[in-house]
Parts: structure tokens; C-alpha cells; sequence
């Protein structure tokens, strides 16, 4: 719910789904229905009034801050509409980035950093853009560097919002099939948003969202 001067608008009402580990989940829907907000509140960016989410048994938003940014830090991957690059990184520094931070306390070298970097944009299609920067590539490409860059700390969890919005039909087809394809082969739990029926007729299984609510 969000508060609009004297206004109470309630975003989500009464959304209950389950998803399980492993599965390729899409959550479809027109813009406006809610997917966004519900995606945020699953990966514990964007607070409920009321309702939990429960991840490995235990309701994230009982657990007070410090746990919660641990779970969206070491657990949660995350993939938006916008790929948010630094403009002043190469595709390898904006890659590397997350895990250097992680690490902070950590016995993660930046030649270990940077290895398992060049490996995931190897497995995008990107090894030998390593040295570009993002104004440099292709939509397209700027959210496969997007996509390395929430794997790279491994996260059990990829959470997409609307991965394919900026990017033409061919473009967007082929993100999907890489997510799907990193799903299948690493075991992975993704839950994609998108307001694309085509597209999120590729996932495992599918929720619409409608005005708030689960269509089904």
C-alpha cells in the first residue's frame, strides 16, 4: 500500500504464491498490476504494510535489517529494465564490482574476482568485450553485463523486472532463452515480470496479475 496524501493506494491485494526452488517462474501482467511492487517485496527491496515472505523457512521481514540486507546481498540476484552500468567502468569492472565489495573481509583476491568475471561473460556471449565500456554495446548487450553482474556473487535467487522492456522482440527472445538456460543449467530459482505474454509462456509456470491480484 502506498500513501498518497489522504489517500491509501493498495498496489497488491491479498497475493499469495509459492515458488520453488529451482523453477522459472513469470509473473505477467499490464503495466500498472502490480508485478513490479510484488517483485521488489520478494526480494526484500520495497517493505509490505501488512503480509511476509517467507525465503528458507524463515519470513525475511522478521528478521531486522541487518539480516535482511545479508539475504538480498548473498542470496538475491537482481536484473531490472534499466541495466543501471557504470558509464565509467569497463563491461569487466562493472562485472567484478559486486564481488570485490562482497568480499570486504573475505579471502577473494581480485585475480579470483576477475576470473570468475571473464567466466560469466563468457557464458553471455561477452569474453571479448571485456575491455569496452557500456556505451560501447548493444541494448542487448548491456543486459547480458547486467545479467553476469547479478550471478557473479551466486546468488540462489535471480529476480528479473521486465529484463526485455528496452530491448526489440528478437533482442528480448534471446535474454529470456539466456535466463531459462542459466536456470536449467546451474539449478538456479528465477522469477521473471514481464507484461510480454509470449515471453513469459517460456517459463515453467506462469501468474497473471491483474489490478492487484492473481489472476491465476
Amino acid at each position: 500500500m502506498y500513501h498518497n496524501g489522504k489517500q491509501d493506494i493498495h498496489v497488491l491485494k491479498g497475493v499469495h504464491i509459492e515458488i520453488r526452488r529451482g523453477e522459472f517462474v513469470a509473473i505477467a501482467g499490464p503495466s500498472g498490476a502490480g508485478k513490479s511492487t510484488l517483485l521488489h517485496i520478494m526480494g526484500g527491496l520495497d517493505v509490505p504494510t501488512e503480509g511476509s515472505v517467507v525465503f528458507a523457512g524463515k519470513d525475511i521481514y522478521a528478521l531486522g535489517e541487518a539480516a535482511l540486507s545479508k539475504i538480498r546481498n548473498e542470496s538475491m540476484g537482481f536484473v531490472f529494465q534499466f541495466y543501471h552500468l557504470l558509464s565509467e567502468f569497463t563491461v569487466l569492472e562493472n562485472v567484478v564490482m559486486p564481488m570485490l565489495i562482497r568480499s570486504q573481509g573475505r579471502k577473494v583476491t581480485r585475480s579470483q574476482a576477475r576470473g570468475k568475471a571473464i567466466e560469466l561473460l563468457r557464458d553471455v556471449g561477452l569474453h571479448e568485450r571485456v575491455t569496452h565500456f557500456p556505451n560501447q554495446l548493444s541494448g542487448g548487450e548491456q543486459q547480458r553485463v547486467a545479467i553476469a553482474r547479478a550471478l557473479v556473487n551466486n546468488p540462489s535467487v535471480l529476480l528479473c523486472d521486465e529484463p526485455t522492456g528496452n530491448l526489440d522482440s528478437a533482442t528480448g527472445a534471446s535474454i529470456v532463452s539466456l535466463i531459462k538456460k542459466i536456470s536449467m543449467d546451474t539449478g538456479m530459482t528465477v522469477v521473471f515480470v514481464t507484461h510480454n505474454l509470449e515471453l513469459a509462456k517460456s517459463a515453467q509456470r506462469l501468474y497473471h496479475l491483474r489490478d492487484g491480484i492473481v489472476a491465476s
